[in-house]
């Protein structure tokens, strides 16, 4: 009578959104899901900071619940992460489209970012894994000025019935970038339009350009080389010993062997 649909199990709709994913992925469409192990969405810093951040937005919080069930069951059964923008499509009574656009970093306050975080983060590895101060950590996090977008610098749409401004298949997908970022964190800086590598190079370009030889026990030799990347590598050919000058004494000593010889040979010749 409301137009309600009728109830599908979670099993039948996962069923039908890999069929319809296979369909996609023959045509080329390169499809991703999102696969949850057990009942944490998201473990790293940066998957954890993504979903707390959404959990902090008081906007969000009435759809959320919703959508952490849709994510754990495997609903989400592709999620493509591009600069300022996610695709992904979410198994529900039929297989639904959800579009997220999030806003680009302003060029200031990203800049102002990286400032602050300058002589701080040492290396992209450690930049990547979230091992940084508590401080850095803050200033990143933080919802106003920080990396990570504010309600008003995201807007999403779902082809789903649901008249709520957020159904729960977005909320799913949100969720899903977060677990995402487990696996890629750099895709949040692509996300933000901004480059990762800005938060350590002002950092880098104050080390001088020649650095000191590292002492002969740190240099990696060729089995090692051969060992990180997997390559077979011949050990290099010696150099030919360079000849010895002669001496003076052994120069006479050999001339006065040489005339002898001729002498000796011319004796031994029949006279004609």
């Amino acid at each position: 009578m409301y137009g309600f649909r009728p109830y599908v199990s979670v099993a039948k709709r996962r069923s039908m959104a890999l069929r319809e994913m296979k369909k996609l992925s023959k045509k080329g469409h390169p499809v991703a899901p999102v696969v949850i192990e057990g009942r944490t969405i998201a473990s790293s810093f940066w998957g954890k900071a993504w979903c707390d951040t959404l959990e902090s937005y008081s906007d969000f919080e009435n759809r959320l619940p919703r959508g952490r069930t849709y994510v754990r069951n495997g609903s989400v059964v592709d999620l493509q992460i591009a600069p300022g923008e996610v695709q992904a499509r979410v198994a529900g009574s039929e297989l639904y489209r959800v579009t997220i656009g999030v806003a680009a970093v302003p060029h200031a306050r990203w800049s102002a970012l990286c400032r602050e975080c300058s002589g701080a983060i040492d290396s992209l590895v450690e930049l990547l894994q979230g091992r940084f101060a508590a401080g850095v950590m803050e200033r990143i996090c933080r919802q106003q000025g920080g990396l990570f977008p504010a309600p008003s610098e995201i807007d999403f749409s779902c082809d789903c019935p649901d008249w709520a401004d957020m159904c729960k298949h977005v909320a799913a997908v949100l969720y899903g970038i977060g677990a995402r970022l487990d696996q890629r964190p750099e895709l949040l800086f692509a996300l933000r339009k901004v480059d990762h590598q800005d938060l350590i190079s002002t950092a880098s370009a104050g080390l001088p350009l020649a650095q000191p030889r590292p002492a002969s026990k740190r240099l990696l030799g060729t089995e090692g080389l051969s060992e990180l990347f997997g390559l077979d590598l011949a050990a290099p050919s010696p150099e030919p010993a360079a000849p010895r000058a002669l001496t003076a004494k052994a120069t006479k000593k050999a001339t006065t062997k040489k005339k002898k010889r001729k002498a000796k040979t011319k004796a031994k010749r029949p006279k004609a």
